[in-house]
């Protein structure tokens, strides 16, 4: 593991899995409280470091590292495939992603701006002048999932760099190989050692003290809504961030370019095998359209191609383990059971599960209410746009969701009314770059990411004010 810019060995080990056939890819330490707690002291000083590197150093740096990664992409994109559930031009895909995210970060770098303040605006206040700037907040905590486990990374370590603070990242247990090569390249780009460790090992070993100690001044997490509620109770008087999943639903008009539409929505609900905070869950169909949609959907989903992750050929892989497959496995039975039609899918073998695709879905069913996180859509006629507008807001979840319309005063409609985070129009939810604001409301998280919205996050206003020895007169 990466401790204040050394390698750190340990003799008790966590083995890495490749999910789709248990082979042991590498192993990493299994770091220790005491670990964590030593790597919280040595970003006290990284802290300091961080906030005097002048910002050209930050931008030059985070240049440096996005050119290391594009000198080793293949590696990299390896890795992604091989400890994740990713196919390898998934994998290729979120090493470019990382790649741009950095550069955007030494982008924003230079544009962490203030502003001057007009204190004569209050009477009284006329001898003064100042503003604000903003200023680092010292040690972030990225506790990061398994899902992209190299660009959700650099959307947490990118952004705090590039505004002059130390991180501590946790990876995902199942996927912390990604993480660290994060970390080699920004080794080979010059980072100040202390500025940057990324600690393996168990949450359960290492989560509390890291998001428990009055050190760490903003906790980053990207995860699960029962964790993150966890972690909100633990932490104390902090920033935090909290990216944490979805039920996203997307809507289909019958005013739609319906071929659009399907081909939309069957790769935003099965690319990375589902496991996609904003992949689609739920497609609402206007009534007119929905035998067509229907069929189409479940025609390109059979048409999709599970297996090997490194065979070009394959659309999707393996789940993360065959635990998560067996829950998923669970779901499309209890919903099965209370009424739900099968259309295509349900079966598993292993931590495979095939693209599924369900109707006629009770609302009370977990599959409906809670984020899958799997390969699994459920399809619902609806009599019009207010209708599915309702039933799109009727979960605990509003991260993103989509609109396929070609008319704009309903589009306008789906923009005021529902309760995301970001609708994407004549896009299916599972659409995003990486400069936007990222994030949601209710279950789905506190705060945003995307570069710029997170070094917000990560920084905090100071105000400057001069009293001169004169006031200003008429």
């Amino acid at each position: 593991m990466f401790i204040a810019g050394k390698w750190i060995g340990k003799e008790k080990t966590i083995d890495v899995l490749n999910p789709q056939d248990h082979s042991v890819i590498s192993s990493v330490p299994a770091a220790t409280a005491e670990d964590m707690l030593f790597a919280i002291e040595e970003a006290k000083n990284g802290a300091k470091v961080a906030a005097a590197m002048p910002v050209h150093v930050r931008m030059a740096v985070l240049n440096r590292a996005a050119q290391y990664i594009e000198d080793h992409k293949e590696k990299y994109a390896r890795t992604i495939a091989s400890e994740g559930s990713k196919t390898i031009r998934e994998a290729r895909s979120e090493v470019k992603r990382c790649i741009q995210t950095l550069k955007i970060c030494a982008e924003e770098a230079r544009r962490i701006n203030g502003e001057t303040i007009p204190f004569d605006q209050s009477e009284g206040s006329e001898d003064r002048v100042g503003y604000y700037y903003r200023f680092p907040i010292g040690i972030v905590a990225a506790i990061t999932p398994f899902n992209d486990p190299l660009n959700l990374v650099a959307h947490k370590v990118g952004p705090a760099i590039a505004s002059g603070n130390a991180i501590i990242v946790k990876p995902a247990t199942a996927t912390p190989l990604s993480a660290l090569l994060l970390a080699e390249a920004f080794e080979a780009a010059g980072l100040p050692g202390e500025i940057l460790s990324v600690v393996t090992g168990s949450g359960h070993e290492l989560g509390d003290p890291l998001v428990t100690h009055p050190a760490v001044r903003m906790v980053s997490f990207t995860g699960g809504l029962e964790t993150g509620e966890a972690i909100a109770h633990k932490a104390g008087l902090k920033k935090l961030s909290m990216e944490l999943g979805s039920n996203s639903p997307v809507i289909v008009l019958k005013d739609a370019d319906i071929n659009q539409a399907v081909e939309s929505t069957v790769s935003g609900a099965f690319c990375a095998a589902g496991q996609n905070c904003i992949g689609v869950q739920r497609i609402y169909i206007e009534k007119e359209k929905f035998e067509e949609f229907q069929s189409l959907f479940v025609e390109r989903t059979k048409r999709y191609r599970i297996g090997d992750k490194l065979k070009e050929s394959t659309d999707m892989g393996p789940m993360i383990n065959e635990r998560e497959a067996v829950r998923v496995e669970s779901w499309v039975d209890e919903a099965l059971s209370k009424g739900a039609r099968l259309l295509v899918g349900g079966e598993r073998k292993g931590a495979f599960y095939s693209p599924t695709v369900l109707t006629d879905v009770p609302a009370g069913c977990t599959i409906a209410q809670q984020e899958i996180f799997g390969p699994v859509v459920l399809l619902y006629p609806v009599a019009d746009i207010h209708s599915a507008i309702e039933q799109s807001n009727h979960v605990n979840y509003g991260l993103q969701a989509g609109i396929f319309t070609k008319n704009i005063d309903k589009a306008f409609e789906a923009i005021e009314k529902m309760n995301v985070g970001g609708l994407m129009i004549n896009d299916s939810s599972d659409y995003r770059i990486d400069g936007m604001p990222f994030g949601g409301v209710k279950g789905s998280g506190l705060g945003r990411e995307g570069v710029k919205f997170a070094i917000q996050e990560m920084t905090e206003p100071k105000v400057v004010s001069f009293k001169l020895a004169h006031k200003r007169t008429i």
